[in-house]
């Protein structure tokens, strides 16, 4: 589908928009495009929900919310933004709800003869949810339009909780909506160093050269975060890190790292190259299991000094849940270009940092003469940090001044939003702008979503039937300790745990 240029007029409904989702990241993301004169020139916004029942209770929610998570919180340009925020009390199975929608949206289009072509609804729900209001959009005439591309319905994460439920959960509303009309989200394809990977690898002779089997020893991508599971627990103990990072987020940036060069930029050769590496994951063995995977779930700990309750404490949790808040996987790529190189995916809640990077190490090929100064530490390391801060780093090895043959690491370091005054756009800011202008690079296509769950599942299954146990970790520390054990078997560190080193 060819990318389109941003309509002057549009209407954004979105399904559950008294959630927390909602509250706490898609409106506050409008706001901030809003702020910087982003937005479609004429943008209306509905919310859906049942938890407020009127519009200027939800409004005066939607407000002290916004307070609270924007650093860039105006009173006055939030009131001047919200003008074009309405709400409608919404049960996603009632039919007369559909019809009122119906009516409020050629209202808002003010014609009397169809409704406005440029229609976004962004179905922010549970995926058991999808089918039903899909089915009602279709049944009461809102996904028809004569313009190609249009109306978009967008998808949020998880679209399903495994391989079976997601291909039921596609049939469903692909009975009503063209793939090319789907916008499946993961908020990381819309941060900024995720969107920069394509470029480091691409447009720097330094690296495509060796990106490959002959000059990488190994790969590590890490998201781990020191907060728990907040106010998800009933959906989390259903998922777990397996289903609600590895699947998604983390395979997502295994994708981007490793896809071969796309014949251009395009949405469409992007995600080709995609779909090649997750049809190309090695399945586990399950003989092997334990050698590859460690899963772990935080008890009571502390982080930055205040005590936190075990994972089985927290709302909604049942209190014998073997649902895994920690997962360490190795893996392998079935290709050429990745043969033999070791992949390990580590993920987290309750620990000590948070932190989500890409760590590439190379082969060690140091001259003779040089290797007896040398040691583990002096790998060429190249980190892509995603976040907290967003970089590049590059460390490889110098000689220390006044010590003749004595060779330490150095880094060249790049620092995207230390900048002063500068401000990253944040994730849902790009997914919104890429949204708008039908980008679907940003979004990820069904044979993704398949592919990976496919994956997935069979690691879960492998781990089933090895009996992998669920180890205990104190909330603010590292994890598991058998998780450094997984790349000490193989003569490995993982690197987000070792010192950084002088900036040159």
């Amino acid at each position: 589908m060819k990318t389109n240029k941003t309509p002057e007029n549009l209407q954004l409904v979105i399904f559950g928009g008294t959630g927390n989702l909602s509250r706490s990241k898609l409106f506050p993301s409008l706001y901030s495009l809003f702020r910087r004169g982003k937005l479609p020139e004429n943008l209306t916004l509905l919310g859906l929900g049942r938890r407020y029942s009127n519009e200027s209770e939800y409004l005066n929610a939607l407000s002290r919310k916004a307070k609270n998570v924007l650093s860039n919180y105006s009173k006055e340009i939030w009131q001047e933004f919200s003008r074009d925020i309405s709400y409608q009390r919404f049960d996603f199975r009632s039919q007369d709800c559909y019809r009122n929608l119906r009516k409020k949206l050629k209202k808002a289009d003010d014609s009397s003869a169809s409704l406005t072509s440029n229609l976004i609804f962004y179905l922010a729900a549970a995926p058991q949810h999808f089918g039903t209001i899909t089915e009602f959009l279709a049944k009461y005439g809102l996904l028809k339009s004569e313009e190609e591309s249009w109306p978009r319905v967008v998808f949020e994460k998880p679209f399903g909780y495994d391989l079976d439920s997601a291909v039921r959960y596609n049939n469903q509303v692909r009975n009503f909506v063209p793939e090319e009309n789907i916008y499946r989200i993961d908020h990381y394809l819309g941060k900024q160093m995720i969107q920069n990977i394509f470029v480091i690898r691409f447009a720097n002779a330094l690296f495509e050269p060796v990106w490959n089997r002959n000059h990488i020893d190994n790969i590590q991508i890490i998201s781990t975060e020191k907060s728990g599971v907040k106010k998800r627990g009933r959906y989390y103990d259903e998922a777990g890190a397996m289903r609600d990072m590895m699947q998604s987020h983390l395979l997502q940036m295994l994708a981007m790292v490793t896809m071969e060069p796309p014949v251009d930029m395009t949405p469409e050769c992007i995600r080709r190259e995609k779909i090649k590496i997750f049809k190309s994951l090695a399945s586990p063995n399950p003989e092997n299991i334990e050698n590859e995977l460690v899963l772990g779930q935080y008890v009571s700990g502390s982080i930055e000094e205040k005590s936190v309750q075990s994972y089985q404490d927290e709302p909604d949790i049942r209190k014998d849940s073997l649902t895994e808040t920690f997962a360490a996987l190795k893996l392998q790529i079935d290709s050429l270009r990745w043969q033999d190189v070791p992949f390990y995916l580590k993920t987290g809640k309750r620990l000590g940092e948070k932190r989500a990077e890409i760590i590439v190490e190379f082969e060690p090929s140091f001259h003779p003469a040089l290797e007896k100064n040398l040691n583990p530490d002096n790998s060429n390391i190249l980190r892509m940090t995603v976040q907290p801060k967003e970089g590049v780093s590059l460390q490889f090895n110098a000689k220390k001044p006044g010590k003749k043959h004595k060779t330490v690491p150095v880094n060249m370091d790049f620092c995207q939003n230390c900048k002063k005054n500068f401000n990253s756009p944040a994730a849902y800011e790009e997914i919104f702008t890429g949204l708008f202008r039908g980008d679907q690079s940003l979004f990820t296509h069904w044979q993704e979503i398949k592919h990976s769950w496919q994956f997935i599942d069979s690691v879960k299954k492998s781990a089933e039937q090895a009996d992998i146990p669920i180890i205990s970790y104190d909330a603010g520390t590292r994890g598991p300790i058998e998780a450094d054990r997984l790349l000490e078997k193989d003569g490995r560190v993982w690197w987000d745990e070792v010192k950084s080193y002088e900036n040159i």
